[in-house]
């Protein structure tokens, strides 16, 4: 059995002062309200059931379908803090009170897709602002320090070194972190993941023979299946967990002759390849990094080869906003993680390489029921997840994780692609 530790991604929580007591404000949960009573779109439930005052039961929004088979969504108030950091703290205090629970929800997923659809006006007004003032900090940003590669491997040490069994519980059998994409909608998860490393090898022309760089090993899927066609992998990963697990796979697979697994930082990749595969692992680069990355993948690449990457992405309109924001992902999941958009990777591939971009495949539908058949299985195992010592707070940290995505691709909130580029 793995080590589980999940101490530092919770002490992520841990970073703001809603979560002393009395730090609520009379004037906080009245803002709160207010700014619910503005919303136009669907229809929320709240019940307020703060011990020491009457229950209350209030209708937010207009009637609307937010889900299958769910009319409206609805949220339990068990404190007033919930109030208070969902006024100070936006997406970062939404997800907040549920792990703390503060509030609570038998569907957190109608909750989610409420609130996106509803801050769409203010998005739109943030994203105008933030394209104005963008000239002024895009420069101030660029000069700042960059993290340091000891903070980029305690970040994904964070989220990824959890622990093997952990991930086990609700991963399927392939163990694959990432969307999967469904040849036909009676496939299992398990076919669906290998179907989507299959379109990817498909795209890079990978077979017999062939040499595979892959930035981002996970727990060895992708290198798995392309040395079941025959071809030769490189493949690095910074997370000590998969790093062991993905090593003890390829083993037991048979594939050890075939498959070479580093620890190197992706800056510190050398040598050539036929082709080169990244696969969700974009989101831990710096938007600052983007050129310096792109430019690996190129100088990885011989002549004519290909790259694929598979990336999460932010609508272009989001992009510059989100690259100086900090939402509920970034805080408690993937600490300094970052999404990409289309545009600014092609602006990337267009300043620092010499490879074009073949094909972009758009899959975010896949990632929403990916993320739901997750979700199932991990609600499904909660009694074994506490087994590994993973107590109720880290649990709604995960459920709420799990929604928030759901919700995020269901309304094409955030995006999945399939990027392809030759050389």
């Amino acid at each position: 059995m793995s080590a589980i530790s999940a101490d530092r991604l919770l002490r992520h929580a841990e970073r703001d002062v809603a979560t002393r007591p009395g730090a609520v404000t009379s004037g906080a949960a009245s803002l709160g309200r207010f700014v619910l009573r503005r919303t136009t779109r669907d229809r929320l439930t709240v019940d307020d059931v703060v011990p020491g005052r009457t229950p209350q039961r209030h209708v937010y929004g207009a009637e609307g379908t937010l889900a299958v088979g769910a009319v409206d969504a609805h949220v339990t108030v068990l404190d007033e803090r919930a109030y208070a950091a969902f006024v100070r703290e936006g997406a970062i205090g939404f997800g907040r009170g549920f792990i703390e629970r503060w509030w609570t929800s038998d569907d957190p997923v109608a909750v989610v897709q409420f609130a996106i659809r509803n801050m769409e006006g203010l998005d739109r007004v943030r994203n105008r602002t933030r394209r104005w003032t963008g000239w002024i900090s895009d420069p101030v940003r660029k000069a700042l320090p960059r993290d340091s590669r000891e903070r980029n491997r305690e970040d994904i040490g964070a989220h990824y070194d959890i622990g093997n069994d952990f991930f086990s519980l609700f991963l399927d059998e392939t163990m694959t972190y990432s969307s999967a994409v469904w040849p036909n909608p009676d496939a299992s998860l398990a076919d669906a993941s290998r179907h989507k490393y299959d379109l990817l090898l498909d795209r890079l022309g990978v077979g017999p023979g062939d040499h595979l760089l892959e930035i981002g090993t996970g727990w060895g899927g992708m290198a798995l299946r392309a040395a079941e066609r025959g071809a030769r992998v490189t493949t690095t990963t910074i997370s000590s967990e998969q790093h062991a697990e993905a090593t003890r796979r390829v083993h037991d697979a048979g594939f050890a002759d075939r498959v070479t697994l580093l620890t190197d930082d992706w800056r510190d990749l050398t040598g050539t390849y036929d082709a080169v595969a990244s696969i969700e692992m974009i989101e831990a680069v710096d938007w600052r990094d983007y050129d310096a990355y792109f430019a690996t993948i190129d100088r990885s690449l011989k002549p004519g080869g290909r790259a694929a990457i598979q990336a999460i992405c932010l609508p272009d309109e989001r992009w510059e906003r989100a690259k100086n924001t900090e939402d509920f992902i970034r805080r408690f999941v993937f600490p300094n993680g970052f999404l990409p958009s289309v545009g600014a990777i092609g602006d990337s591939i267009g300043r620092a390489t010499s490879m074009h971009v073949v094909a972009v495949d758009d899959y975010t539908e896949h990632y929403a029921e990916t993320l739901h058949r997750w979700r199932v299985e991990f609600d499904a195992q909660l009694p074994a997840v506490g087994d590994l010592g993973l107590d109720e707070r880290f649990q709604r940290l995960w459920r709420m994780y799990l929604a928030y995505c759901e919700a995020a691709f269901l309304e094409r909130h955030c995006l999945l692609h399939q990027l392809t580029f030759q050389r």
